[in-house]
């Protein structure tokens, strides 16, 4: 399992499904994820508005507070492969494939560690982003949750 800090991990996922509902685009393709700050970056045709840089804050934080339960399945490689594209998951990934589940948000193919629920992660606070032939780079950090 990769070592990634499970809340970071757990909002990148909730970005990513939000950055493919708002815009068609697929998944990040590359992120750099760490407790303090992390970046995601997608292949895109154009900078983001000052609205949609609001609009993806928002409905970022909106699945974040509707409290979701993030759970894994497991499926074979041949099983999953009908549902997901498994391109990004390394070959010492084996023949079972872990699905991460955010509630009725999020589905995808993942080896990392995830918060049990998205009350746990905070709020994701967009921080800048950047476009350079054909790639959108978005910078975001997390404020944690008072306890």
């Amino acid at each position: 399992m990769k070592h990634y800090n499970p809340e970071m991990h757990t909002a990148e996922h909730v970005l990513n499904q939000t950055m493919v509902r708002m815009f068609g685009c697929g998944r990040s393709f590359s992120n750099h994820l760490e407790r303090k700050k992390s970046k995601c970056d997608y292949r895109f045709y154009r900078p983001l508005t000052a609205e949609e840089v609001k609009e993806i804050e928002r409905r970022v934080n909106e699945v974040l507070a509707s409290h979701l339960d993030v759970t894994e399945e497991t499926f074979s490689r041949e099983e999953a492969s009908k549902e997901f594209d498994l391109d990004r998951l390394p070959d010492s990934s084996g023949e079972q494939i872990r699905i991460i589940r955010i509630g009725d948000y999020d589905a995808c193919p993942c080896i990392g560690e995830h918060v049990k629920n998205t009350k746990e992660v905070g709020e994701f606070v967009f921080g800048s982003f950047s476009f350079e032939d054909g790639v959108l780079r978005i910078r975001f950090k997390l404020k944690r949750p008072q306890v």
